[in-house]
């Protein structure tokens, strides 16, 4: 399994063209990243939930 990125190395992977983007294409990426970060979490919930299951469902049998 992976490790999280920290933040340095998310800044210190950016393209010189995001740090000179403009503010509506930073308004964009911005969304993107929102979304992703809902998208993770929702991932993360249905981990849970799914594993959940998963054991109440070992526990009935």
């Amino acid at each position: 399994m992976r490790d999280d990125m920290t933040l340095q190395q998310i800044a210190e992977g950016l393209p010189k063209s995001v740090l000179n983007a403009s503010d509506k294409d930073l308004e964009g990426f911005q969304k993107i990243i929102e979304e992703t970060i809902r998208l993770r979490e929702g991932h993360r919930n249905l981990q849970k939930m799914i594993k959940s299951y998963s054991t109440s469902g070992i526990q009935r049998s």
